[in-house]
């Protein structure tokens, strides 16, 4: 069958599903046999598999495979893009894809949310609400700046707050 919709219907005829792997149940090209494991590890990180000459993350099939649906943005829940067990991935939208990440590179503080303020002298917690950054205030005590980033993130971002 060739698709240009994928459907969960469909990905079942290709596959077997098992703890976070996806393996082939047909033989879609001459190098693969039937219980290989399906895709190929691409420079972002992330496993790709081809069907029928169009490339898919191995995530959204495996997301597919079992809610029948693809949506938007699928969230690794422990940010490893290679746990692509089912119990690792939910729904999200872009906010909340972005809001489970962890600490970046460039963040000097060690804590999520917080830096330092030049101008003030002092440390600064800034959280993203609802598309928008939010300044909550200017802190001497970085201690007491990494409290109300820790509460602002379980506040605004629920289940998707990621501290770390």
């Amino acid at each position: 069958m060739n698709t240009s919709i994928l459907t969960q219907e469909y990905v079942k005829e290709l596959f077997n599903y098992q703890d976070g792997e996806l393996y082939w149940k047909v033989c879609k090209a001459k190098r693969l046999k039937i219980g290989d494991i399906a895709g190929t590890l691409q420079n972002t990180g992330r496993k790709s598999t081809k069907i029928d000459n169009k490339l898919y993350l191995n995530h959204r099939i495996i997301f597919l495979y079992h809610h029948g649906y693809l949506p938007k943005y699928i969230d690794h829940i422990d940010t490893n893009p290679l746990n692509n067990r089912i119990e690792n991935l939910r729904e999200a939208t872009f906010a909340q894809n972005q809001w489970n990440t962890t600490i970046p590179l460039r963040n000097k503080s060690g804590i999520k949310n917080v830096c330092w303020h030049k101008a003030s002298n002092k440390w600064v917690v800034q959280i993203s609400v609802a598309g928008d950054n939010k300044i909550l205030g200017y802190f001497k005590d970085i201690e007491l700046a990494e409290f109300v980033a820790l509460q602002a993130r379980e506040k605004y971002h629920g289940n998707y707050a990621r501290h770390f």
